[in-house]
């Protein structure tokens, strides 16, 4: 199984931001969305990602408030790892637990074509694991039964 595979299923929308965007509403953005990570983009390009843990240590750091934390730019990862769609399963699921990464944008040169989550992929590989399983029953089932020889 691919990254582009995972892509189909999950669909295609994305939520991005810009660097300049102050820390406090990229925050309220994920919390009103209920999504974990934002793509920072500039000028069309991928310059960054900031995620839920980004955004713990900037509270951390901040006292509990985000209300001076500054924008996006400064609490960003500046050099995410990314992953193609021809990428395979388990290579995503070797860097993300190499990396204790939860959020790989899927790029194609340098076109942004989405972001797969450990969730995604967990799930991608249990689908994938329950169909084989099915298949694998439904073969057994369908075995031809032996002829007794009988004496």
């Amino acid at each position: 199984m691919k990254v582009s595979e995972i892509l189909q299923v999950k669909g295609d929308i994305l939520y991005t931001v810009s660097p300049d965007t102050d820390l406090a509403n990229a925050a309220a953005t994920m919390a009103e969305r209920d999504i974990g990570s934002l793509v920072v983009m500039e000028y069309g390009d991928l310059v960054g990602m900031l995620t839920f843990r980004e955004v713990i240590k900037a509270l951390h750091a901040h006292g509990g408030s985000l209300e001076h934390a500054g924008t996006v730019r400064k609490h960003m990862d500046d050099s995410p790892i990314t992953v193609t769609p021809d990428t395979e399963v388990n290579e995503v699921r070797r860097i993300m637990l190499e990396k204790h990464a939860r959020y790989l944008p899927v790029m194609n040169a340098r076109t942004l074509l989405g972001v797969i989550s450990f969730y995604d992929v967990a799930k991608a590989v249990l689908e994938a694991q329950s169909f084989e399983n099915r298949m694998l029953k439904a073969y057994i089932r369908d075995w031809p039964a032996e002829q007794m020889a009988e004496d």
